[in-house]
């Protein structure tokens, strides 16, 4: 049976929103999995911040913030992560990996996720003051990278944000 124009224009859209929810569905169990580091953070008394690096479908890598704990500037999710992935697979080059955070990432390390050759990035909330993928920088789109990272956002926005307020009012409620 020959399909008519409409009919294959409707097959063809409903192929790729199924494609689209399986993304959507795979962004979001790799996201609930950052979510889960960024809640460990919070019981740690750090920022709730958390990523998890996947390759090849499977997570190599899991991380959260220890500014805190460690007295680091540099402790930030996403670096611990990165730091961990490479050791894991033994190569400074993480490429073909993905990287999903509960924050949209700063300079210093959206300049690491750069550096590191990931392929994809998908954050959960947007950082106003200084997020450095397209909220106020776009460190990954500027000209001179050595990589090409594929950036989505809000994924879990709500969730991801709604971590972070409660923390810091929380924080604020407790202040003296």
């Amino acid at each position: 049976m020959k399909l008519t124009r409409e009919e294959k224009a409707e097959r063809k859209r409903a192929e790729k929103l199924a494609r689209e929810t399986a993304e959507r569905r795979r962004a979001e169990k790799f996201m609930k999995a950052a979510i889960r580091q960024a809640r460990a953070a919070e019981k740690a008394g750090e920022v709730p911040i958390g990523a998890v690096i996947v390759m090849d479908g499977k997570v190599v890598a899991r991380a959260h913030n220890l500014r805190e704990t460690k007295r680091l500037a540099t402790a930030h999710a996403e670096i611990i992560a990165i730091e961990k992935a490479c050791r894991k697979i033994k190569d400074w080059r993480l490429s073909g990996a993905e990287m999903f955070v509960t924050l949209e990432p700063c300079p210093m390390c959206a300049g690491a996720i750069a550096n590191a050759r990931i392929s994809s990035l998908y954050f959960g909330a947007y950082e106003r003051k200084c997020g450095a993928c397209g909220s106020v920088h776009n460190v990954l789109e500027s000209t001179g990278q050595n990589s090409n990272v594929s950036v989505a956002g809000g994924v879990l926005e709500e969730e991801c944000s709604a971590l972070v307020k409660s923390f810091f009012e929380n924080k604020r409620n407790k202040m003296p």
